[in-house]
């Protein structure tokens, strides 16, 4: 199990260079030169989404202890790059999230069930933007476009009873039943576990019957990260020669994050992305060059924005007293005679 994410993300680059080799290579990397800086331009784009994101999730925090809009991007930022680019089926971001909000004197309980509810709304926001992107579909008269219409509204018709068992899942009281379950394994050694358990579903639970709260995540925040994604798109699109309306540029974006939501064990989407460009890309008229330098675009937004959120994460994770004696291995110190030297 261990060396699956490693062999998913073999195969995923595998089929990533076959369809560049399939395609044209020399097509693809000519739309990207003639895009030049305009793609680092998109990717950067992608700070408004997070910053979106990161408000969202905030006002899932109660409590004086709740990090500042600042502190909040941190952590998206942190958890996207994890979760973007390491082999941790798309959970590992929420581990390293929690670990980082308990270091910041946010309560575990707390900590928990906003990542908890933050999951599920994300996921509830998901279906429908993929449902919107199946109903502008279904208005097209391309043949391509009802077929993958089609194909779509399978795949959601299949996955909603688990989206929606998943989100309705916190009137179950699961960590406590879990707690209690793992107590009876362990012969009584785990009966410390039920109480913060049971304060997890109690937070969880109280997040939900905010609903102001819920219908400001669903309605504004939700969309103005999905609009600030597809912007991220329609830049990249527009750098790359083919315009398509911001509209469309929503529709693409969300049948892609859906594609890649399905696709969760494969790191950081190899070749499910680069595909799901070419798929979708097809039913609005984009050639498949153009798809492939699309998803050659979001591989420069990774190295712009997630490669340095994993140098951020190793930073947030060491203690500081580790962080400075590393640091001051290469820095000249005061040594007995007045010389200076370095450490060793």
């Amino acid at each position: 199990m261990k060396h699956m994410g490693r062999m998913a993300a073999l195969a995923g680059l595998a089929v990533s260079l076959w369809l560049v080799c399939r395609d044209n290579p020399g097509t693809v990397l000519a739309l990207m030169r003639a895009a030049g800086a305009g793609l680092v331009l998109a990717g950067l784009a992608h700070v408004l989404p997070m910053l979106a994101n990161a408000r969202d999730w905030q006002t899932l925090i109660r409590g004086a202890g709740r990090p500042g809009l600042g502190a909040m991007l941190k952590l998206v930022w942190i958890r996207e790059s994890v979760n973007g680019m390491l082999p941790v089926a798309r959970i590992g971001g929420e581990i390293v999230s929690f670990r980082l909000m308990r270091r910041q004197g946010v309560r575990p309980s707390v900590a928990a069930a906003s990542l908890v509810a933050d999951i599920q709304l994300t996921l509830a926001s998901q279906l429908l933007f993929t449902m919107a992107g199946i109903g502008y579909l279904l208005t097209q008269s391309a043949s391509g476009a009802w077929r993958l219409a089609g194909d779509l509204a399978w795949g959601v018709a299949a996955l909603t009873p688990v989206l929606l068992l998943f989100v309705l899942l916190q009137h179950a009281r699961p960590f406590e039943r879990l707690a209690r379950l793992l107590d009876r394994v362990t012969s009584g050694q785990l009966v410390a576990l039920i109480g913060p358990s049971a304060q997890i579903d109690q937070s969880i639970r109280l997040i939900w019957r905010r609903h102001g709260v819920v219908l400001r995540y669903l309605f504004i925040w939700q969309p103005l990260q999905c609009v600030g994604t597809a912007l991220e798109l329609w830049l990249a699109l527009y750098f790359l020669g083919a315009h398509v309306s911001l509209v469309e540029a929503v529709v693409i974006e969300s049948l892609i994050q859906a594609v890649s939501s399905a696709a969760f064990f494969v790191p950081g989407g190899l070749g499910v992305q680069e595909g799901g460009f070419v798929v979708i890309g097809a039913a609005f008229g984009l050639p498949p060059p153009t798809c492939l330098a699309l998803a050659g675009a979001r591989r420069i937004r990774d190295l712009l924005i997630f490669v340095p959120g994993l140098v951020a994460w190793q930073f947030a994770e060491s203690p500081r007293d580790a962080l400075f004696r590393r640091v001051g291995r290469w820095l000249p110190v005061r040594v007995a005679g007045g010389r200076t030297g370095r450490r060793s």
